[in-house]
């Protein structure tokens, strides 16, 4: 038996079947969780240093503001409509989005973490006949477990499972769920949507598309030429055409793919003159990197740092760049860090206002695959011990809670604007939300 009563089915010849599991504007969902004041609200959720809209309740969208749009801009829109506008709080989403995940797990056998907001579940054996019963009971029940609301698409390949799910957000009739499991629904619904709004149809083949034709994604499903559509959009646009026709191409990608690179930078909330600010800036981005290294039990050898001016200022312009070689490959913080403070001195000049810096490791590898070191000592045992302690005392407690002196006391000096941040509702003691 399957969660909640829902048999499925046994026969081995029964078709793969996906469902998207998307959250409904989820940074502001996140917000709104421990704000029940703003229920009816309109709310918008703002990029680093307060910068552009990422993420928009559908109150805001009917004022017009679009995502990307720069706060300052339609300010004054805001303020005469009340908007509820929040910086980013990243520590709370990434917290939220774990106890969503969680409870999708329960549902499926397989699932695919595709986005911090997004996940693929595999119900392949289910009865087709259940499965839009089933897809309201995975609605009901992670929006009662976790406070974020949720929409639900289902079709037989990942694409058509998108597409469900797109259309579950704009119907109301749909009560946040759509099935594509027979050919009349799909059929309505491939006619209904713009060739635009089709997964992996970027702007340039939108628009290369509808110089040979095809508006909509039925259009795009029964184009006879595949051979035009792989030299206008290349292989990835052609698996995206054979998926709209029920051919699966993208299949479930259970285990992360490794990242090659890792890289964190940051826009400065004001300019950096100092070189101590600096290398506490840089510091603190190679605490971010190292942690995520270690996340997916990797090792690098080398790191590359860049410092900038901003290019839209009237003001001396200097653009630096050093990259580091490790004698050996390690994801120790302290280690990294040391060897940053050499490329940081390198890439200071006195009398330039930087604005942005970023760290990027390269050269990744599996820790069990690392070269050994005949100039430097390799991370121990005791190091790798003493780094996971310290990611998980941080997991706990909030980042930061435990870091290298090198990263000074406090950020003010390069941090980011944030003016609009909600508190660390569930990732810092001294924020909880206070009963009275």
């Amino acid at each position: 038996m399957g969660r909640c009563g829902f048999s499925p089915r046994r026969d081995n010849l029964s078709k793969k079947i996906f469902a998207l599991v998307d959250c409904n504007s989820f940074y502001c969902s996140c917000e709104r969780l421990f704000r029940p004041d703003l229920k009816s609200t309109a709310i918008g959720v703002l990029s680093n240093n307060d910068g552009c809209f990422v993420s928009r309740t559908p109150e805001l969208k009917k004022l017009g503001v679009k995502t990307g749009d720069p706060y300052f801009k339609v300010k004054d829109l805001c303020k005469k409509n009340n908007v509820a506008v929040f910086s980013a709080n990243f520590s709370l989403y990434t917290n939220l989005s774990d106890r969503v995940m969680k409870t999708l797990a329960t549902f499926a056998p397989r699932i695919e973490v595709y986005s911090v907001d997004e996940a693929f579940l595999d119900l392949t054996g289910f009865n087709p006949d259940e499965l839009v019963e089933y897809s309201r009971e995975i609605k009901r029940i992670v929006e009662r477990d976790t406070g974020i609301p949720v929409s639900v698409g289902v079709g037989y390949t990942k694409t058509l499972a998108k597409l469900a799910n797109n259309l579950a957000k704009k119907s109301k009739k749909a009560g946040g769920v759509v099935c594509l499991l027979n050919d009349k629904h799909t059929e309505a619904a491939l006619e209904r949507t713009q060739i635009g709004d089709v997964w992996g149809i970027g702007r340039a083949s939108e628009s290369k598309l509808k110089a040979i034709g095809i508006h909509n994604a039925k259009d795009f499903k029964e184009y006879k030429n595949s051979k035009n559509i792989l030299k206008l959009l290349t292989k990835v646009g052609l698996q995206t055409k054979e998926e709209l026709e029920g051919n699966i191409r993208l299949n479930l990608e259970i285990v992360p793919i490794k990242k090659k690179e890792i890289m964190c930078s940051r826009t400065f909330g004001t300019p950096v003159f100092d070189m101590k600010v600096l290398r506490e800036s840089i510091s603190n981005y190679i605490t971010n990197t190292a942690e995520k290294l270690r996340k997916q039990d990797s090792s690098c050898s080398k790191i590359e740092i860049f410092a900038r001016t901003s290019p839209y200022k009237d003001v001396p312009q200097h653009f630096a760049f050093e990259q580091v070689i490790l004698s050996g490959d390690s994801s120790n913080t302290l280690k990294m860090i040391s060897y940053a403070f050499s490329a940081v001195e390198k890439l200071f000049k006195e009398g330039y206002e930087f604005k942005k810096a970023g760290v990027k490791l390269t050269n990744i590898v599996n820790d069990t695959e690392g070269q050994l070191s005949l100039l430097d000592e390799n991370d121990s045992p005791r190091t790798r011990s003493l780094m996971k302690t310290i990611d998980l005392i941080n997991k706990i407690n909030g980042p930061g809670t435990i870091k290298s002196a090198a990263c000074g006391v406090n950020d003010k000096a390069w941090s980011m604007s944030r003016n609009f941040k909600s508190p660390r509702y569930v990732t810092g003691y001294t924020e909880l939300p206070k009963v009275t």
